[in-house]
């Protein structure tokens, strides 16, 4: 099939070195040249791309990110959430669940959620009787929280690629993440029953209530103002960004200007790998349309029968696959074009398929043998990579479950958005 062979040469490619915006562009350009006996207008065709308000959204949702992360309130969120649960047997692995979802609130960022909370709550949990086992798992999986809970970078860019509203995504991504906190949590009850915390034993570093009462309004700041329409991504992503730097430097007193122009330069540099890709992508999604790829899939569907469980069920498999070596704005870059038009015959609303895939990439990033969550891990506690990887099955069982039950029962995840008044399916 053409969308396979294109998806492997381009696989191959990265697999031999070249950068992914490199390949994205040549792989194209060359089929095209054989195909056509010509090259488009590319510059047109990336600046028509690029030109895109929403796309704003993204460094300055990085640069909230970074600023919350230098101004340090994990430290009060994971003692606040320590002192909550320090009478429940495995209460500081809970404890652990809970300081992940919210931090998940405040970056959009996995990895990020999994090494700041994991720098903390490894030795608490590890002092206080969790397993290494349980410690390193909990941590990997809370930490893939942070591109499902709001606000998250992949749903930026998935709603720009299919047009879809930002507001009704992040909304559709608050249910299911509070679910999947809950099986964590529940999980970490139900094995680590012989954790238990000194009930005199203060917390790793005492927090502030207050502060961490600041900290938990950035969140509900950004998505109420979408949820009552105040403001739309883009602007909620500027005025978070803006909340976010008055609560490091005013209520923590944390963060100076040398933390500042390095969150500017890191969110410089990963917006423009990111849309050095999605020019690459333009090009890559014209190639698709010149090579009738997106009606070959459809025609293929149709001619297999497949109803659109089955389909839900092999694409969720197939971004598993793919996100073992790619990452998550690739992944959406690169098979969204192609699927659309499959999505809309076999009537698969896109809001619904952002939060699936989402979880799809969920499991991507803690799946053996190597993924950043595992990597960042390793990094931290010193140990074997073997033994981190042996902590996460549990939670990748957990993410298949979610998974299954976001297609059995779709409202799950479209209540809330219909609630604020989108219009899912």
């Amino acid at each position: 099939m053409t969308f396979i062979l294109l998806m492997v040469a381009l696989i191959a490619l990265m697999y031999f070195g070249m950068p992914i915006f490199a390949a994205l562009f040549l792989l194209p350009l060359g089929v095209l040249y054989f195909v056509e006996g010509g090259i488009p207008a590319i510059g047109e065709m990336v600046i028509g791309n690029l030109d895109s308000y929403l796309l704003v959204s993204i460094p300055l949702f990085m640069m909230m990110a970074h600023i919350m992360v230098r101004g340090k309130v994990v430290d009060d969120l994971y003692g606040a959430a320590f002192m909550l649960f320090k009478n429940v047997r495995g209460g500081v692995g809970i404890a652990t669940v809970v300081a992940c979802t919210i931090f998940a609130a405040i970056s959009g960022s996995s990895v990020a959620t999994a090494l700041t909370v994991g720098k903390i709550a490894i030795p608490q949990m590890l002092r206080y009787g969790m397993s290494r086992k349980g410690a390193f798992g909990v941590v990997a999986g809370g930490g893939t929280l942070g591109i499902l809970i709001p606000p998250s970078a992949p749903m930026v860019l998935y709603a720009f690629v299919t047009e879809t509203s930002v507001g009704a995504l992040f909304l559709a991504g608050v249910v299911p993440g509070l679910m999947m906190a809950a099986m964590f949590a529940g999980y970490v009850l139900l094995t680590e029953r012989k954790a238990v915390i000194d009930p005199e034993a203060p917390p790793p570093a005492r927090p502030s209530m207050k502060r961490a009462a600041a900290s938990l309004s950035l969140p509900l700041f950004v998505l109420g103002g979408i949820y009552f329409g105040i403001f739309t991504a883009t602007e909620a992503a500027g005025t978070g960004t803006l909340y976010a730097l008055v609560i490091a430097a005013l209520v923590y007193r944390s963060i100076g200007w040398k933390d500042l122009i390095e969150g500017v330069g890191e969110a410089m540099r990963t917006s423009a790998m990111l849309l050095m890709i999605i020019a690459g992508a333009a090009i890559y999604g014209y190639m698709l349309t010149k090579l009738h790829v997106a009606q070959e899939l459809v025609t293929l569907v149709t001619d297999l029968g497949l109803s659109r469980t089955g389909f839900l069920i092999a694409m969720m498999v197939l971004l598993f696959l793919l996100g073992l070596v790619l990452e998550s704005f690739s992944i959406i870059l690169l098979t969204m074009p192609a699927i659309l038009p499959v999505m809309a015959a076999l009537d698969i609303g896109k809001v619904w398929y952002g939060v699936l895939l989402t979880l799809s990439l969920e499991m991507a990033l803690i799946s053996p043998p190597v993924a950043m969550n595992l990597v960042v891990i390793k990094a931290i506690t010193g140990a074997p990579l073997a033994e981190v990887n042996r902590s996460i099955l549990p939670y990748m069982l957990m993410l298949a479950l979610g998974t299954a039950l976001l297609i059995a029962f779709p409202d799950i995840a479209l209540w809330l958005p219909r609630a604020a008044g989108y219009a899912v399916s």
